[in-house]
């Protein structure tokens, strides 16, 4: 037999039992677009899966505050994870991008209680071995706080891109990105941009959100990435959920900002990385 024909047989026969190595593509990849129940309505997500493999790891991947699912930060850590054979499903919160429900209505905790109609989903799915998280700012908040509350039995590793835990201080002070406001008694509704208002009950439940308190309740492995040029979310909170951590690891990107605008591929290819680590030992 050929070289060339053995080694086809041998990573098809890899990827059947899902046990191929990071940074090894098929070439191809499965996405179609489904919608779940959420707390608000239905939610627009994307399911991406490996060509080729039956069983796999799934990671639920949480876009940020006014985001989307098809930012370009998710979308490659969707692509790159799927050419380590891991499967992904991400989706818009309620009030975002093609998502139910409106802007105004949307609270952290509300949002967590779509991250945790997404898990059920996701673990439902036929073929997935576990589910782990991957947020990126307020999702980032989302992961850590939902995954505390799911547990570390059910949740097998998170990662966290530039969370924002920032978001209770802003509260607290009554500030939005350059809007400032009475926290102590807000408006019902806060012009921030482009027409989109934020409730009185965002403020109202963010002031007193326990995030590095439910956060702490989870202890499988956790990434926090983050640029030290972040002026939206210092590094510094990052360096908090190290703390809470006992399986926690920085990585701390020199001048990058809140989005990773300078290095995108950068920053994605290291939480595939990471989860490549940690789900297809």
């Amino acid at each position: 037999m050929k070289k060339s024909m053995f080694k086809k047989i041998a990573v098809a026969g890899l990827m059947a039992m899902g046990i191929m190595g990071c940074g090894v593509s098929t070439g191809m990849a499965q996405s179609r677009d489904i919608t779940i129940d959420g707390d608000h309505g239905k939610l627009s997500a994307t399911l991406q899966t490996p060509e080729g493999y039956k069983e796999y790891p799934l990671v639920i991947i949480m876009h940020g505050f006014t985001g989307n699912k098809d930012e370009a930060l998710l979308t490659t850590l969707a692509d790159d994870l799927e050419k380590d054979g891991i499967a992904s499903l991400r989706f818009d919160f309620n009030g975002h991008g093609k998502s139910e429900g409106r802007f105004q209505d949307m609270t952290v905790p509300n949002e967590i209680e779509d991250a945790k109609h997404v898990y059920e989903y996701a673990s439902k799915l036929p073929g997935v071995t576990s589910v782990s998280m991957a947020g990126h700012s307020q999702g980032g908040v989302v992961t850590s706080m939902t995954a505390g509350i799911l547990g570390t039995a059910k949740v097998k590793s998170i990662a966290l891109m530039a969370p924002a835990a920032v978001l209770r201080e802003d509260a607290i002070r009554g500030q939005i990105f350059d809007k400032h406001y009475d926290s102590l008694n807000p408006p019902a509704a806060i012009d921030i941009f482009k027409g989109l208002k934020l409730g009185a009950d965002y403020v109202r439940t963010a002031r007193n959100l326990p995030i590095y308190e439910t956060a702490s309740q989870y202890q499988g492995s956790a990434f926090m990435i983050h640029g030290t040029g972040d002026i939206v979310v210092p590094y510094t909170y990052s360096l908090r959920y190290q703390r809470i951590y006992f399986n926690g690891q920085v990585k701390l990107v020199e001048g990058e900002d809140h989005g990773f605008s300078k290095d995108t591929k950068g920053a994605a290819k290291a939480v595939a990385d990471f989860f490549c680590g940690q789900l297809k030992k």
